[in-house]
């Protein structure tokens, strides 16, 4: 139930962000170069958007596979070799996610308590900048599932993206298409 709601909470910010910025920027565009004039807050949204985006994306890119795997040393080893460095890299970047969260923590609160609002919104800085928190803890989230997968024995490696056989496949079909043309 927590991972349906986890997995749904971050497809729909994710798309959310996505749409909002998309329109926002080509309104923007058309306002300056249509009209000479346009929002002078659209910047500074779009940069908070975008980095809420690429947090979540990250987070969500875990989850699905879609991150670049650098893994020629690591498929050296035997199964158990891959689980154990496999475990020792997710512990490690849990580790960095908790270093960013806990820094974190100190900055918006430090913020909150200064109570300043962004340049060109009306909104806490605090507020604006959660998305630290909110990003990593989802990281964090994602990481160790990935580690007691590992530690299951379901799993002995990140899920990625092969873009190798990827490319091949494409070629191929390319190939076939070019045969039958």
């Amino acid at each position: 139930m927590f991972m349906r709601i986890l997995n749904r909470t971050e497809e729909a910010v994710i798309c959310i962000l996505l749409v909002s910025t998309t329109l926002l920027v080509f309104i923007d565009v058309v306002m300056r170069f249509g009209f000479n004039t346009g929002f002078m807050w659209s910047q500074e949204l779009t940069l908070h958007m975008s980095a809420w985006f690429v947090l979540f994306g990250t987070s969500y890119g875990l989850k699905v596979g879609s991150h670049i795997g650098m893994d020629s040393f690591v498929m050296l080893f035997p199964r158990i070799g891959r689980r154990v460095l496999t475990g020792l890299a997710t512990v490690l970047a849990i580790g960095y996610c908790w270093l960013i969260l806990y820094g974190s923590w100190i900055y918006l609160a430090k913020m909150k308590q200064i109570g300043i609002d962004l340049e060109d919104l009306p909104i806490p800085t605090w507020l604006a900048h959660g998305m630290l928190l909110v990003g990593f803890g989802f990281l964090t989230v994602r990481l160790a599932i990935i580690l007691w997968a590992v530690i299951d024995d379901r799993a002995d490696g990140f899920k990625q993206t092969d873009e190798a056989k990827e490319s091949l496949e494409l070629a191929e079909d390319i190939k076939k298409e070019e045969v039958i043309s």
